[in-house]
């Protein structure tokens, strides 16, 4: 969905076991990051229309800076849908394969909710991947116990029938994707923009998306990320919106005390949601520029 990407940036792909992701990165002629700069990686979270596009207000002001890769995980946006029953092991081999293709170094990884705890996973156990984590509102949404897969939403999409009437009324639709974003991605409804709906509803219509899509509405990919953050040691950065609705700010700061000598800083996002990268980018640079080599 390379019409959503910021000028300069190019779309390209990578081929993984699962199939091809697309890929994006600024090497149009407008961006000159330096050749020893370490890459960037973007990875966005795993809701019903969710791509590349989730980081696309935030990675520019870093593009003159940094080599940058934002993919669109297999399942998602531009990339290859499988008609599969994904689980979080189809996640850890197209990260493995994706950052061992991306750069030549261990990159910088950026991710969210989901993603996020899945990144944590991984990086326990193949830590030589990664230079330093920047992750937003990382969750297993099983934490501490609180189980998310019981829940009425997650039952109902197991259900056989109701599962594809779900996504095409729930996700795959311009009203339903609006109704999302205002109720549990942003703080303030006021800074959703035709835009972002436009770009969410693409990728939720793409052949074959309710899969990835409902795979995580079931909770298929659902775990407890308290029993692994103690065993993280890849230099991490924890970044929370205020207001963000599926793993709130006081989850965020339980997770952060689990690992104190890893967890590098702790920025706390006033007025945001879920993906304060999206709904204030200017505030998510400011709080991680320290961090940034």
């Amino acid at each position: 969905m390379l019409q959503f990407q910021p000028p300069g940036f190019e779309q390209g792909a990578i081929a993984t076991t699962l199939g091809v992701m697309a890929c994006y990165r600024n090497t149009g002629a407008l961006w000159h990051p330096p050749q020893s700069a370490p890459t960037l990686v973007f990875l966005h979270s795993l809701g019903g229309g969710s791509s590349a596009y989730e980081w696309s207000k935030f990675y520019p002001a870093l593009a003159n800076r940094f080599p940058i890769c934002a993919p669109d995980l297999v399942g998602w946006g531009q990339s290859t849908h499988l008609q599969r029953d994904y689980q979080p092991e189809d996640y850890f081999l197209q990260l493995t394969e994706l950052l061992e293709s991306v750069a030549s170094e261990p990159p910088i990884v950026f991710a969210t909710s989901l993603t996020g705890g899945l990144a944590i996973r991984l990086a326990i156990r193949r830590p030589e991947l990664f230079r330093q984590l920047i992750l937003v509102c990382p969750s297993g949404f099983s934490d501490f116990g609180e189980s998310y897969a019981q829940n009425m939403a997650a039952q109902l999409a197991r259900t056989p029938g109701l599962n594809q009437a779900i996504y095409s009324l729930g996700a795959a639709n311009e009203l339903a994707i609006r109704n999302f974003m205002e109720r549990f991605l942003f703080a303030r409804t006021d800074r959703i923009t035709p835009e972002m709906v436009a770009a969410y509803l693409a990728s939720a219509q793409q052949l074959n998306a309710e899969y990835s899509a409902l795979a995580s509405l079931r909770g298929d990919l659902c775990f407890d990320l308290a029993r692994y953050m103690p065993d993280l040691t890849v230099p991490t950065v924890l970044v929370w919106g205020e207001r963000a609705w599926f793993s709130t700010l006081p989850q965020g700061q339980r997770l952060a005390a689990l690992n104190p000598k890893t967890i590098q800083g702790f920025c706390t996002i006033a007025q945001s949601g879920v993906l304060p990268h999206l709904e204030t980018p200017e505030l998510v640079l400011s709080a991680v520029q320290p961090y940034l080599p």
